[in-house]
């Protein structure tokens, strides 16, 4: 049987980037929960906990970096409603009632020096 990967370059950086992110996060402290959580209207990239409150975590990630650009704005509103649709559906199907919140991961990746620069900002209010 062909071991054919049928991931398209763009998910093949984001995979990395997420497991980029996910080294950074258990580095500073937080326990991953649950990766690449789906639904028909919306995804979630990781999710972790740390200090008794769920962290809902949306990563972008970039393998060049232009001018002025930067990876954070490609969570646009609509983005952000898709994201906060999953996180009830999540949080329902889970039957948790606790605190959460919507942090963001960008992972800036050099594929010449195969180094990445990550940040993260965190509580976003959706």
């Amino acid at each position: 049987m062909n071991n054919i990967d049928f991931r398209t370059e763009k998910r093949k950086i984001g995979d990395i980037g997420e497991n980029i992110a996910c080294d950074f996060l258990k580095k500073r402290g937080f326990e991953i929960v649950e990766r690449n959580y789906l639904r028909k209207w919306g995804e979630i990239d990781i999710i972790a906990k740390k200090a008794d409150i769920i962290r809902f975590i949306e990563v972008k990630t970039v393998t060049h970096v232009t001018s002025g650009y930067r990876p954070e704005d490609n969570v646009h509103h609509w983005k952000l409603k898709r994201l906060g649709r999953t996180i009830q559906t999540y949080l329902l199907h889970k039957k948790l009632d606790c605190e959460w919140q919507l942090d963001l991961v960008t992972v800036k990746m050099n594929m010449d020096t195969r180094k990445a620069r990550v940040e993260m900002i965190e509580n976003i209010v959706i």
